[in-house]
């Protein structure tokens, strides 16, 4: 596994420097156990279009991922600002919300209610965050309006959920034990995430931090990396999604090599992908016949880990 990890390391570039006031932080090579177990990896980037990032001199190695895995080109963030897309990658709704409010806790069910139901493992990696089931509304490059774990009063409110809500640094340590769980999410600081950065630090990022990440996917595992919005007003699907155009790569072992899926495909299609695959019901929005699977982004289907 680690000679797979060091070619990936080889391909993508993993070495690239730091700059702008992100992390410097450089995955290492996963852990004996991670060739075993299937894992989904999601990362959330910010505030850019397709464009933006795809193709662009800026972005070197997202576009050789989106050239060798699949790129969903008809991708739609759901709304503005920020965390009204965060709430409906993981429960299927906004709730309404239409701002970045932060103290605006929410008591509906979201998938962490799901997976935890159904015994299967989670965790949520927050950059700039600076402890475990951190409740304040920001602290250095840490924003809570990109972390919708805290806004669930069903993970806020109990110390053992909270407690898989961590700093980022907790992933090397993870990667290296072999202790990925089923379900992990990344939501990188503001200049990591291209929040507070041009693209090409949130490129230099993802460089340093994905081909760990797509080493210990295991077999049947996938990596979702997006954004949350774009910065225009284009959408799809009756009104359901009007939060701009947005870059998302599907990468993994059962990936379709040099895919293009033209969708359309909404914030709720990722959910509904995840749900599939650990064969959980589809939560709310994500079961509306207009939202558009990934299913075709797989050589045999949507895997499932389950």
């Amino acid at each position: 596994m680690r000679r797979v990890a060091l070619l990936a390391c080889a391909l993508f570039a993993c070495g690239c420097g730091s700059g702008g006031g992100g992390s410097g932080l450089t995955l290492a090579a996963p852990g004996p156990d991670a060739s075993h177990a299937s894992h989904v990896f999601v990362i959330v980037m910010e505030n850019k279009e397709q464009g933006d990032v795809i193709g662009s001199s800026k972005a070197p190695f997202v576009s050789s991922l989106a050239r060798r895995y699949a790129s969903a080109t008809g991708f739609f963030g759901v709304r503005h600002p920020s965390l009204p897309n965060y709430l409906a990658l993981t429960a299927g709704t906004t709730f309404g919300v239409d701002s970045d409010c932060t103290d605006c806790q929410q008591d509906g069910e979201s998938i962490v209610d799901q997976l935890e139901a159904n015994g299967v493992s989670w965790k949520a990696y927050m950059g700039g965050m600076p402890s475990a089931c951190f409740k304040g509304a920001s602290s250095g490059q840490y924003a809570k309006k990109h972390n919708p774990f805290m806004y669930y009063r069903r993970v806020a409110d109990d110390p053992a959920r909270c407690a898989k809500v961590v700093p980022e640094s907790a992933l090397a340590s993870d990667l290296r034990a072999g202790r990925l769980p089923a379900f992990a999410w990344l939501s990188p600081g503001l200049c990591d995430d291209t929040h507070d950065c041009g693209v090409d630090q949130g490129d230099q990022y993802l460089s340093r931090t994905v081909p760990a990440i797509l080493a210990a996917l295991g077999p049947r595992g996938y990596l979702v990396l997006t954004w949350d919005e774009g910065t225009s007003d284009r959408g799809c699907c009756g009104g359901l999604a009007a939060g701009g155009q947005i870059p998302t790569v599907i990468a993994g072992r059962g990936v379709r090599p040099g895919a293009s899926l033209p969708g359309p495909f909404t914030h709720y299609s990722t959910l509904r992908l995840i749900e599939d695959s650990f064969g959980l019901p589809r939560l709310r929005d994500a079961a509306r016949p207009e939202v558009k699977p990934l299913d075709a982004a797989f050589k045999a289907g949507p895997p499932r880990l389950r």
